[in-house]
């Protein structure tokens, strides 16, 4: 009886410490997401930008401004991806929870989508896009203008995809859970 009164004293305040990082966390990721999709992108291609860099340069400066501003977006996907990763670790080792077999394969392709669009996209547009402005003959522009518009929207589909992926694990963090060898957890009132 000893032993079980001290794993549930001990196993509570870690399950709700451990709750509260899994929601702070799936919250700014879900949150920076929907923030970049539908404020900072929209004001970078805004008016009031295309005021500011003119006619003749708008395009060429909004798109360079946006691509330095998802390598930090990028940077932002890893860092929470990862966290959420512990996250799932951590309730296995100090709950005795079983990894949820949805919720970590949710986290991973969420982690990989960011890893595949930082480390591999997000260059070969900027590669795509220099091409489009500094290509040696007209030819070289044009397809790679092309091409910069199929994965310019095989981007934004992504996107979507990533910000429904993270509402449901928001969603999946945020809910209460079942019971753990030591007791029940995450109990909300």
């Amino acid at each position: 009886m000893l032993g079980t009164f001290a794993r549930n004293s001990y196993c509570e305040p870690v399950s709700g410490f451990l709750r509260y990082i899994g929601i702070i966390n799936a919250a700014l990721w879900f949150g920076a997401g929907i923030f970049f999709a539908a404020g900072i992108l929209p004001a970078i291609f805004s008016r009031d930008m295309h005021n500011l860099f003119h006619e003749a340069a708008f395009q060429y400066y909004a798109g360079g401004v946006a691509l330095i501003l998802f390598k930090r977006f990028f940077m932002l996907q890893y860092f929470c991806g990862s966290v959420a990763i512990v996250h799932l670790l951590a309730e296995k080792l100090y709950l005795g929870r079983a990894l949820p077999r949805l919720g970590t394969a949710l986290v991973l392709a969420l982690l990989a989508f960011g890893l595949l669009g930082g480390l591999w996209l997000q260059p070969h547009m900027e590669g795509l896009r220099n091409t489009k402005y500094f290509g040696q003959t007209q030819e070289q522009k044009d397809r790679a203008s092309h091409a910069f518009g199929l994965w310019h929207g095989l981007s934004e589909l992504t996107n979507v995809l990533i910000i429904g992926g993270l509402l449901v694990h928001l969603i999946r963090v945020s809910r209460s859970a079942g019971p753990t060898r030591y007791g029940n957890y995450y109990q909300i009132p």
